[in-house]
């Protein structure tokens, strides 16, 4: 049952803020009534990016971008101080009776009570926990790049690089009928889960030849060049990953050309042009949502952190270096009984 008004004046919120110099810190944060219209929600889990999130940390958003990159109810400019983060699942505590007491996703920073317009809130699908609900922004990543690439039925497509983002598209790929999809990573360790999810899985140097479509997700110029080398004639290459202020060397040599290969990016941000009279972001929100609704996709969450400690150990899921695939905040310990 959602409780009283009042339930903002009994708590003082906090939020997850990038702070600069490779740091985090837990601040509280303001915390209003809902008004008409608008929905108190308290959050049960939030999902880390790791790959914007990390860039974020760093300080490797390049200026020109910091208007485009801004998270939806984000507070402070880049490059710091930011509140930063954009999936976020809760229960609705109070507010708008219509969604009084479900569980909602919305493209919420890190915290851990928050007062939302009630449109900015999508029901959850009741067979869906909260967990893997936070998958929902990476599986609209996903879901994006298809829209880009154009998959068809009996297509033989390569996903080079396993995060989070490489295996949802993977996983959206292996629906289409008669497709052949094969994982590529430098981790060997990602076998297991490619096979629990139902696709190929190869090392790079292994990588299958004369694909029909490639995505990249990897973030790296080596993956990049594994990506087009992967690519049938006339094929395309779907670029998802975003490298920041980085610079990277792209293999346009050799047989790039005459091979007539297609290098086309893919960014979450837009819809692609063909689908914008019809589509809107709640409608792919929704879908990628209800894509949730398959048990072995709780595989991808690899990291459960206490809301406590997510000033120290933020930092450490966003190192590069980290074997990490969906890291989700938790921030009520009682919910994981």
């Amino acid at each position: 049952m959602p409780t009283s008004s009042k339930e903002a004046d009994r708590h003082e919120a906090h939020a997850i803020w990038y702070v600069g110099g490779g740091e985090c810190a837990v601040k509280p944060a303001m915390l209003s009534h809902p008004q008409p219209g608008e929905v108190l929600i308290k959050a049960l889990n939030s999902a880390i990016s790791r790959g914007t999130e990390g860039l974020v940390l760093r300080d490797a958003v390049p200026e020109t971008e910091w208007h485009r990159l801004r998270a939806p109810f984000q507070e402070g400019q880049f490059p710091f101080p930011v509140k930063y983060g954009y999936a976020s699942v809760g229960t609705v505590i109070d507010g708008d009776a219509e969604l009084a007491g479900k569980l909602v996703f919305s493209l919420f920073p890190h915290q851990d009570l928050y007062t939302l317009p009630s449109d900015a809130c999508v029901p959850v699908p009741v067979s869906i926990p909260a967990k893997r609900a936070t998958l929902a922004a990476n599986l609209e990543t996903a879901l994006n790049a298809l829209w880009d690439g154009k998959p068809s039925p009996g297509d033989h497509i390569c996903v080079v690089g396993g995060g989070v983002v490489g295996l949802l598209t993977a996983y959206v790929c292996n629906r289409i009928p008669g497709s052949t999809v094969t994982l590529v990573d430098i981790n060997p360790a990602r076998t297991e889960i490619a096979s629990a999810l139902g696709f190929r899985f190869s090392l790079p140097g292994d990588a299958p030849r004369d694909q029909d479509l490639v995505f990249h997700t990897s973030a790296s110029a080596a993956g990049l060049t594994t990506a087009l080398s992967s690519a049938g004639d006339g094929a395309s290459v779907i670029e998802m990953s975003w490298y920041g202020d980085q610079t990277v060397g792209v293999p346009l040599g050799a047989d790039f050309h005459s091979r007539r290969i297609k290098l086309i990016s893919s960014q979450v941000g837009t819809i692609p042009a063909e689908r914008q009279a019809r589509w809107t972001y709640r409608r792919r929100l929704e879908l990628a949502l209800s894509l949730l609704d398959d048990p072995r996709l709780d595989l991808l969450i690899s990291h459960k952190i206490p809301f406590e400690d997510a000033a120290v150990r933020v930092p450490e899921i966003l190192n590069k270096a980290s074997d990490v695939l969906a890291a989700v905040i938790v921030y009520d310990q009682a919910d994981e009984a």
